[in-house]
């Protein structure tokens, strides 16, 4: 049986703007409920522990999906989601790969975590998957191969476009634009159609462009685990 770790963010605020952020519900549930189902093992880790915070904005009647609303009625996964691990206490010997959802959260806690890159680099040294969807990509910024290089130079990647970030007016709010620093770690970044689905594998990285590719990149996840 395959074991999946989560990393989810557990920060609730965006910026300076007073307005609350965390992660993604749909980008949470969609590939969780994917690889339970496929009957692998995840478990859920975030920096502070215990319940992580769900962005407002994703938690709306627009945002639901047949995912989200499963997990509404779903009292088991949120007794599981209100006590996640504290990230420090996880180790990636346990697991066979990581995955990251998505959401404005974790641009302000999980980025410049030190323990983050440690357990994703951890992975990679390992020839474990890391993965990542909508706005978690962000979190390669930071992220080296063995050699020290950026983990995404010359890597095919994808996640938030500037475009997406546009329409959800928060260009001037984020700390960097996923997109455009991307670009300047040398990756070979692709996109389609804002809100279209859209994920990527090139070797052990997984990437998606926005909410609707989680189910995407959990099932890109799942085949390199087979």
């Amino acid at each position: 049986m395959k074991n999946i770790l989560f990393v989810l963010t557990s920060n609730d605020e965006m910026g300076n703007t007073g307005k609350k952020t965390g992660f993604w519900v749909e980008e949470f549930a969609a590939p969780y409920y994917i690889l339970t189902d496929a009957g692998y093992n995840v478990t859920l880790a975030s920096p502070k522990g215990g319940q992580p915070p769900i962005d407002p904005n994703s938690d709306t009647e627009d945002a639901a999906t047949e995912a989200t609303k499963r997990f509404d009625n779903d009292k088991k996964t949120q007794e599981v989601l209100a006590n996640t691990k504290k990230l420090e206490d996880v180790d990636q010997k346990d697991f066979d790969a990581v995955f990251y959802p998505g959401g404005h959260g974790l641009l302000w806690d999980l980025v410049d975590s030190k323990t983050s890159k440690k357990l994703i680099e951890s992975f990679v040294a390992n020839d474990k998957p890391v993965s990542f969807v909508c706005h978690a990509p962000a979190i390669l910024k930071n992220i080296q191969d063995t050699e020290g290089n950026a983990l995404v130079k010359g890597k095919k990647v994808t996640g938030f476009t500037n475009g997406e970030e546009e329409a959800v007016q928060l260009t001037d709010v984020v700390p960097f634009l996923i997109e455009d620093m991307m670009k300047e770690k040398g990756a070979d970044y692709s996109k389609i159609g804002d809100w279209e689905p859209y994920a990527i594998e090139d070797g052990l990285l997984i990437t998606g462009q926005n909410p609707a590719s989680s189910s995407k990149v959990a099932k890109l996840l799942m085949n390199r685990l087979k």
